[in-house]
């Protein structure tokens, strides 16, 4: 599980940052790639990374402000001429349907594959699957603006194989077995029991995508023990009157949500290109103040998501 920021600019693109979209990469787990908004160029980010648009197969959109999805469209239609044949998915608020059909039809383009659309509200549980939950709730942004929480379901823990050989049970099928917990019987008459033998189960990640937003109530339950939370940090703090009046957040309300959620990691996005690169990095030892393991993404940034036992 992967994140890769292809975007991280806020309301215009800047010679240095995008604005956004975010891909979480779930090729070891699903052979899927998934995208949180698609602003404008997207596709022309996505030519400097090696993701393969016809791997990208849903598409969630976390509000209709032009910056989030101006870039839809024309990805669309490029999946199209780069072998894109399976069907894609896209997650949005109301009136993303009409917005992507209105703009195919009036641009005379058609799509090599079948669309389908899911216009969520307030609370709506999009997925719940073998591998994952996802859930969306509404943030504060003046429009409809959501949040998604993607919570990773827990898996059986490895089967030690070692011991297994050491204790003279032959490789192959009896493996499955003993892997599902099974009890069997080994041609000598020796009962192995599958239990005994395999590790405690992988805790799930969980991962918090907002979209823009101020501060409010939704985002604890969104983020509350996830791994990692991305949140936009549009303004710093000494600008927060600014960040107030246009519905954003700064750095260090993004930090206090994170430290109040319970969150291991925040990444900050949505970044005004009013900022230069030393702003940045005041607004990123700003937020740490607040949150130690903050860190602000650039453009084609990636931050992997570990299990507990790996970071150990």
């Amino acid at each position: 599980m992967e994140l890769l920021f292809l975007g991280t600019g806020s309301g215009v693109p800047s010679k240095h940052r995008n604005v956004s979209s975010l891909a979480l990469k779930l090729l070891d787990e699903l052979n899927e790639i998934w995208l949180f908004d698609c602003g404008e160029a997207t596709q022309h980010k996505i030519l400097h990374t090696t993701l393969k648009p016809r791997k990208i197969n849903k598409v969630f959109i976390t509000h209709m402000h032009g910056d989030h999805i101006y870039g839809l469209p024309g990805f669309l239609s490029s999946r199209s001429f780069q072998g894109g044949e399976d069907p894609l998915t896209i997650y949005g608020p109301k009136g993303i349907k009409h917005f992507v059909l209105s703009t195919l039809k009036l641009s005379h383009t058609r799509v090599s594959y079948r669309l389908k659309f899911v216009e969520f509200t307030d609370g709506d549980v999009l997925m719940d699957t073998d591998y994952c939950t996802v859930r969306v709730e509404r943030l504060n942004h003046g429009v409809d603006a959501y949040g998604f929480r993607i919570e990773e379901k827990d898996k059986i823990g490895s089967l030690d194989a070692e011991r297994l050989v050491a204790a003279g049970v032959p490789f192959g099928p009896l493996f499955g077995r003993l892997k599902q917990g099974e009890v069997v019987i080994l041609d000598d008459g020796r009962e192995i029991d599958g239990k005994d033998y395999i590790g405690p189960d992988i805790k799930g990640r969980t991962v918090t995508i907002l979209g823009d937003t101020k501060p409010t109530e939704s985002i604890y339950r969104l983020a509350k023990g996830a791994d990692v939370l991305v949140h936009e940090a549009t303004f710093a703090h000494p600008d927060k009157e600014l960040a107030r009046s246009y519905n954003h957040s700064t750095n260090v309300q993004a930090a206090h949500q994170a430290k109040s959620a319970g969150v291991k990691t925040l990444l900050l996005n949505h970044i005004s290109s009013r900022y230069l690169y030393h702003d940045v990095k005041a607004l990123e030892q700003g937020a740490r103040e607040v949150f130690e393991e903050t860190y602000v993404m650039n453009d084609l940034d990636e931050y992997e998501v570990l299990h507990v036992e790996q970071e150990s």
